[in-house]
């Protein structure tokens, strides 16, 4: 009898990847003309949040956009990226956080095993803790799901990546 095959849809990143964009991003501030000197910081807090702070909402968003074109150039899905409202800083700056997504919540878990059981292909779905377990007979069948899921990527608003292909 065949034993059967699975994958691990999860939701991480690679936090040395993000490490390396922050300090470009660093670089970048210290040498553009337009932020060198002007007191504007970018900081990691770990595997949690990025926080950017500034003397005002243009620079902010001239360093998200240096920290988004760094991201995709070392394969980091923007996605990872959750916004919090800008709030105002000591000094008259404007400080903007960003919350790093990883891991499937409960809700999207659940959204995730529906779809794949709406997909009436012969594979079973479960979850196990913040990821999802695929697994049947049939390598095409996980195929297919690994297509459907690409597929519908935009409509779950995370950056999901598949592991554990055996």
């Amino acid at each position: 009898m065949a034993k059967d095959a699975s994958f691990d849809i999860v939701s991480e990143f690679d936090k040395q990847e993000l490490v390396n964009a922050v300090d470009q991003v660093k670089r970048d501030i210290s040498s553009r003309f337009d932020l060198k000197d002007s007191g504007t910081e970018i900081e990691l807090d770990g595997d949690k949040t990025i926080t950017i702070t500034a003397k005002d909402d243009m620079k902010i968003r001239n360093v998200v956009d240096i920290l988004q074109s760094k991201m995709v150039k070392r394969n980091l899905s923007i996605k990872i990226l959750d916004a919090q409202p800008r709030e105002n800083a000591l000094g008259g700056n404007v400080r903007q956080v960003f919350n790093l997504k990883k891991g499937l919540s409960m809700e999207l878990a659940k959204k995730i095993v529906a779809d794949i059981k709406a997909s009436k292909l012969k594979v079973q779905a479960s979850i196990q803790g913040e990821q999802v377990r695929v697994s049947g007979k049939s390598r095409d069948d996980l195929q297919e799901i690994i297509k459907l899921m690409r597929a519908n990527e935009e409509k779950y608003d995370i950056a999901l990546q598949y592991t554990n292909y055996r």
